[in-house]
C-alpha cells in the first residue's frame, strides 16, 4: 500500500487527516485478504483543507480494480467529499487507485449509490456502529407536508432483508395526512447514465384489524407499480433500470379500498456504469505483487497490471482480448536494481514468453521452472550480468544453445556459478563413438590417441609451472580465465550429458567432429589455483580440460572459442564481418607467442606440426589461441631435429621436413608464416591459377612485391584501410619465415609493424 505523505491541515475537526501524493502517474491502495465472489462496500473520502496553503484544490479520477469510479473535483477547501462503492472481489485483493490525469471520456464499470433514510426531522448520518456495514444513511426532507412516523422496538427482518438495512433506518417513516406522497430526486451524473431505485417499507404503527394499506409506486414516464398490503416487514421493492432522466419524480399513491396512507422508510438509488475493462488474470496480478514484495521498493508498481493501459507497469507487456483478463507476457526488468535471490512467483506467470532479468545484482540459484516449457512458453530468458551462483537447470543448457537464453557476463563455468566470469562453454572432440570396434582396431586407435592424451597432460602440467626470468607479464582478462582446472577424466556418459547427447557440432578436429557442451565444474574453491595459472601461462593456447577413455568412446574436452577459427573470418562463414588491419596483426601476435610458448617456455619444447589458420581458435574478443595439438611432438634439448612421417596439412609443411622426415621448432616458424600470409592475403596456402596449375601463396605474394604492386596481393575485404607500410613488413617478415627457417629461426621473429 502506498501511503503518500502525511498532513494534519489545521481545520476545525482535528479528525481531517490528509495524505497526498506529489509524484507519480497513479497512486493506489492495495485491498488485502479479501475472499473472491463476496461483495465489499468500499468508501472514499477527500478534504482538501488547504494544507499547502496554495488554495489549488485537486483534481483527479478514481478507479477500483481496472474501472473508473469516480472524478473527483474538490471546490471547496473546506468540504469533505464522500462516495461509496459496492464491488465484487474478483480474487483476495483490490486495487485503488487515484490518476491525477482526468479523461472524461471514460466508459468503465461500476456502481455508485445514494441511500436515504426517510421520516426524520433532524438531518443526521446513521452509520457505524448502528450499520454494521457502515453504510451511510442520510436524512431525505423534502417530501411536502409529510409526517414522520417512528418505533421504539427493533424493526428487522433477517430473513427477507439481504441488504442488512439497519434497524435505525427502518424504525423511521415518511407519511402523509393525504393520499400521496410526492418525491423527486436529481442525478448528479449525466443524463445518459443508468440507475436503479430500492424502495423498504415497513409497518410502524398498530393499525386497527379491519385496516388495510395498499400503495401504488408511481414514477414519471415509467407507469405504476403496485405494493401488497404492508405487515411488520415487507419485501423489497426493486425498480428495473432508468435512463435519460434529468430529474426522476415518483408517487407513492393510495390505493383503492385501502383505508391508511403511504408510507416509506427508506430507499436507494444505485448509479449503473457498463463494463468496459477486464482485470489482469488474477494468478498473474497475485504474482506480480508477490514479485514487487519480494525486491522491496526497487519496483514502484501499483494498482492492476495491465487493464489501463495508459497506467500499465513499467517493465511489462500484457496481451489482451475482449472475452477473457489480460495475461502478462513479457518482463523487462533489466537495470532495475533488483537484489537477492530470483522469485519462484515467476514461475507463476504461466503466459510469460519474454523475461529480462540482465544486469541486476541477484544472487542464489536459477530455478528449475525456468527451464521448464511444460509451466511456461518461454521464447527468450535474459539472466545475464548478476552474482547467481550452483548448478544450471539441465532444461536451461538447450535454451542457452538454441539462443532462448542469454548468460553473457554472468557467473557461469559450464554447469556451474562460479566467480565473475563470462560463459565459458567447452569443445568436445569425439575421437571414437563406436560401441563394438575389434581389438586390432582398438590398438590402432587407442595408441596415438593416448599419446595425444598424455601430450595433452604434459603440456597442461608444464603451463601450470612458474616460468623465471620471463621479461613480460601478462595480465589476464576475464575472457582468458577458464577456471577449468584439472586434467580430469571423463566418463561417455557425462559428455552425453554436458553435450546435450552431442546435439550441436561445432565443427571438425585433427581426429574426429568437436561438439559444443557445458561442463559441471566440481571444485569451485580452486580460484587460487586459477589466478596461479592466469599469471604464469600462455593465453595464447586454448587450454585443455580433460578426456574420456571409457571402453570404446575417446574424447578430449578443451576450452570454447566462440568465434571460431580465424579460417572462417578470413574465407569462410564469417566473411560479413572483415578483420581490419590492426586485429588480424593482433591475431598474428598472439599466434606468435603460443608459439613461442611451445618452443622456449615449455621443457622439453613442443612441436605444434598442424599450423594453419583453422587450428587458431578467436575468443570473444578475437584474441587468438592456438589450438589443436592432435599431432604434437615433444623435442628435448639434447635433439637437434625428430625424423618422423610428415603430417600436417598441404601448403603449411615446411618442404625440408616433408623432404627429409626431419622436424623441429622451425617447421612451426614456416607454417606461422604462411598464416601471416593468409591474414594479408586471405587466399589459400594453395593457390590455383588453371585447372591443372597451382602456386603458393608465398610465391604469389613475392610476385606482387616484386613488380611494387601491394594492393594486388591485400586482402580486399579490406578496402584499402591499412598502413602500407606496415603491410610491406609483415608481408617480407611472412617470406622470411618461409625462407630463413634453415639458418635456424626458432620462434617466428619480433618485427615492429
Amino acid at each position: 500500500m502506498t501511503c503518500g505523505v502525511h498532513r494534519s491541515p489545521s481545520l476545525a475537526n482535528l479528525n481531517f487527516n490528509v495524505r497526498f501524493f506529489p509524484h507519480g502517474p497513479g497512486n493506489c491502495y492495495t485491498l488485502r485478504s479479501l475472499v473472491a465472489g463476496n461483495k465489499y462496500l468500499v468508501r472514499a473520502s477527500f478534504c482538501y483543507g488547504n494544507y499547502d496553503g496554495l488554495n489549488r484544490p485537486p483534481f483527479f479520477d478514481l478507479y477500483v480494480g481496472a474501472n473508473y469510479w469516480h472524478e473527483v473535483n474538490i471546490s471547496n477547501a473546506g468540504a469533505v467529499s464522500w462516495m461509496d462503492i459496492i464491488v465484487v472481489a474478483p480474487a483476495d485483493y483490490r486495487h485503488t487507485t487515484l490518476y491525477p490525469e482526468v479523461n472524461s471520456s471514460q466508459s468503465l464499470l461500476l456502481i455508485n449509490s445514494n441511500r436515504f433514510n426517510l421520516g426524520p426531522t433532524v438531518n443526521s448520518i446513521i452509520r457505524y456502529t448502528l450499520d454494521p456495514h457502515d453504510c451511510l444513511w442520510s436524512t431525505y426532507d423534502t417530501i411536502p407536508n409529510w409526517n414522520e412516523i417512528s418505533a421504539p422496538s427493533v424493526i428487522q427482518n433477517y430473513l427477507t432483508d439481504v441488504y442488512d438495512v439497519p434497524s435505525a433506518v427502518m424504525q423511521n417513516a415518511a407519511t402523509v395526512s393525504g393520499s400521496r406522497i410526492d418525491f423527486s430526486w436529481d442525478p448528479s451524473e449525466n443524463i445518459s447514465s443508468s440507475y436503479f431505485f430500492i424502495f423498504y417499507f415497513a409497518e410502524l404503527q398498530n393499525v386497527p384489524s379491519n385496516a388495510i394499506r395498499l400503495t401504488s409506486l408511481s414514477i414519471t414516464r415509467h407507469g405504476t407499480h403496485n405494493l401488497t398490503a404492508h405487515h411488520s416487514y415487507s419485501p423489497i421493492l426493486f425498480l428495473p433500470l432508468y435512463r435519460g432522466w434529468q430529474v426522476i419524480v415518483s408517487h407513492l399513491l393510495l390505493q383503492k379500498n385501502s383505508t391508511l396512507p403511504p408510507i416509506l422508510n427508506a430507499m436507494e438509488v444505485y448509479l449503473v456504469k457498463p463494463i468496459t475493462e477486464i482485470a489482469t488474470d488474477s494468478g498473474d496480478a497475485r504474482a506480480m505483487m508477490a514479485i514487487q514484495e519480494n525486491f522491496g521498493a526497487k519496483i514502484n508498481w501499483m494498482g492492476d497490471p495491465c487493464a489501463l493501459k495508459a497506467f500499465a507497469w513499467r517493465g511489462l507487456n500484457c496481451s489482451f482480448s475482449p472475452a477473457y483478463p489480460a495475461r502478462i507476457t513479457a518482463l523487462n526488468l533489466s537495470s532495475f536494481g533488483l537484489a537477492g535471490t530470483i522469485s519462484t512467483n515467476f514461475g507463476d506467470l504461466d503466459k510469460l514468453q519474454y523475461l529480462d532479468l540482465s544486469d541486476n545484482n541477484l544472487s542464489g540459484t536459477i530455478p528449475s521452472f525456468l527451464g521448464s516449457d511444460h509451466i511456461m512458453v518461454f521464447l527468450y530468458r535474459d539472466l545475464s550480468s548478476n552474482g547467481l551462483h550452483g548448478a544450471i537447470p539441465y532444461d536451461l543448457l538447450q535454451k542457452s544453445q538454441n539462443g532462448s537464453l542469454s548468460l553473457r557476463d554472468t557467473t557461469i563455468f559450464s554447469r556451474a556459478f562460479i566467480g565473475k566470469a563470462p560463459l565459458k562453454p567447452v569443445s568436445v572432440l569425439l575421437l571414437s563413438s563406436q560401441k563394438k570396434i575389434n581389438g586390432a582396431l582398438l590398438t590402432a586407435i587407442v595408441t596415438p590417441v593416448v599419446a595425444v592424451i598424455a601430450l595433452f597432460a604434459i603440456l597442461f602440467l608444464l603451463l601450470q609451472q612458474r616460468i623465471k626470468g620471463k621479461a613480460k607479464s601478462k595480465a589476464a582478462g576475464p575472457e582468458d580465465e577458464s577456471g577449468l582446472l584439472g586434467n580430469r577424466e571423463f566418463s561417455y556418459r557425462e559428455l552425453k550429458y554436458i553435450t546435450l547427447n552431442f546435439s550441436q557440432e561445432i565443427g571438425k578436429g585433427g581426429f574426429g567432429a568437436v561438439f559444443l557442451g557445458y561442463l559441471e565444474n566440481g571444485n569451485p574453491s580452486s580460484q587460487g589455483s586459477k589466478e596461479f595459472l592466469a599469471e604464469d601461462s600462455s593465453q595464447e593456447l586454448v587450454s585443455l580440460i580433460g578426456y574420456c577413455k571409457d571402453k570404446n568412446h575417446l574424447a578430449l574436452v578443451y576450452e570454447y572459442m566462440p568465434e571460431g577459427n580465424l579460417q572462417d573470418h578470413l574465407r569462410g562463414c564469417c566473411t560479413s564481418k572483415p578483420l581490419p588491419w590492426e586485429q588480424r596483426l593482433q591475431i598474428a601476435l598472439d599466434a606468435a607467442q603460443g608459439l613461442e610458448y611451445l618452443h622456449i617456455a615449455c621443457k622439453p619444447a613442443l612441436i605444434h606440426r598442424d599450423v594453419k589458420s583453422r587450428n587458431i581458435l578467436l575468443t570473444a574478443h578475437l584474441k587468438a589461441n592456438v589450438a589443436d595439438f592432435g599431432l604434437t611432438k615433444a623435442f628435448s634439448d639434447s635433439e637437434t631435429h625428430i625424423t618422423t612421417e610428415p603430417a600436417g596439412t598441404m601448403g603449411y609443411l615446411d618442404p625440408e621436413y616433408f623432404r627429409s622426415y626431419h622436424i623441429n621448432e622451425k617447421s612451426n616458424v614456416y607454417s606461422f608464416g604462411v598464416v601471416l600470409l593468409e591474414l594479408i592475403t586471405a587466399r589459400t596456402p594453395v593457390i590455383p591459377i588453371s585447372d591443372s596449375v597451382c602456386i603458393h601463396v608465398g610465391e604469389w605474394v613475392h610476385q606482387g612485391l616484386d613488380h611494387g604492386n601491394i594492393e594486388s596481393i591485400v586482402d580486399v575485404k579490406m578496402r584499402g584501410d591499412y598502413d602500407v607500410n606496415s603491410v610491406w613488413k609483415a608481408a617480407n617478415l611472412a617470406l622470411h619465415c618461409k625462407r630463413e627457417v634453415s639458418r635456424g629461426w626458432s620462434t617466428p621473429p619480433f618485427v615492429p609493424f
